[in-house]
């Protein structure tokens, strides 16, 4: 039996990286003595998944795995007993039962949506809707993404889903592609909008959240994005 597992992450847990973060909750499911199912061979580890790893400093409220069991208990009581082994700045927010055919938490993921504000004195002067509605107009975005064995200029707009501004005229709100095909980085969006605007980005100026990761239930051309946890049910 497979369960899908909400959780959020805050505060300086930002700063620990996703090897950490697996270790951590596979010995707080151990002490919560959840049934969950082992591999077989000489070295059986937890079955466990996660959806999309959460970069360094990056917060969140919408972060997901999985975990195979062998028994159930009620899902509040997982729950329950599952936030009693957290630490601050983790929190599980629901407890899911998948069905049968149901992919797995990584390979699910198809977008993700951010909130990004800016640190105290680090606001740029031309942070406003006018401009935020004008970069998402543009019929393409031409950005060069690196990585460490190599660098590629795309376009970019297709992979941006959404960009707006909410109306503290603060908060930037956006929804980009998230699969292993296309994982638009929230910075990479950010540069690009700070070069339209003829200014270079400090991305230390950034405060991130991933507020949300999603599946597609549609098609390619005609998505219709739900939270992972949408497909579980609770029992």
């Amino acid at each position: 039996m497979k369960l899908r597992i909400k959780f959020s992450k805050h505060g300086v847990l930002k700063f620990i990286g996703h090897l950490d973060v697996m270790r951590y909750f596979q010995k707080a499911i151990r002490r919560a003595e959840i049934d969950i199912a082992y591999s077989t061979g000489f070295s059986p580890h937890q079955i466990m998944s996660f959806a999309a790893p959460l970069g360094i400093g990056l917060e969140s409220n919408g972060e997901y795995m999985d975990i195979e069991v062998n028994s159930l208990t009620a899902s509040t009581q997982i729950l329950e007993t599952l936030n009693s082994q957290m630490v601050d700045g983790i929190q599980i927010l629901e407890v899911k039962l998948l069905p049968e055919n149901a992919g797995n938490a990584m390979a699910s993921v198809a977008a993700a949506s951010y909130s990004i504000c800016f640190r105290e004195g680090c606001q740029p002067q031309f942070l406003n809707q006018e401009t935020v509605k004008a970069f998402f107009a543009q019929p393409e975005i031409i950005v060069t993404k690196q990585t460490k064995r190599s660098e590629s200029t795309f376009d970019m707009k297709p992979s941006l889903y959404a960009f707006s501004l909410c109306q503290d005229n603060k908060t930037l709100l956006l929804t980009v592609d998230a699969s292993s095909s296309g994982n638009i980085k929230p910075s990479l969006v950010m540069k690009a909008y700070f070069e339209r605007n003829n200014s270079v980005l400090d991305t230390y100026s950034l405060l991130i959240t991933r507020e949300e990761t999603y599946l597609n239930l549609g098609t390619a051309e005609n998505r219709k994005l739900e939270p992972l946890g949408f497909i579980g049910s609770d029992y």
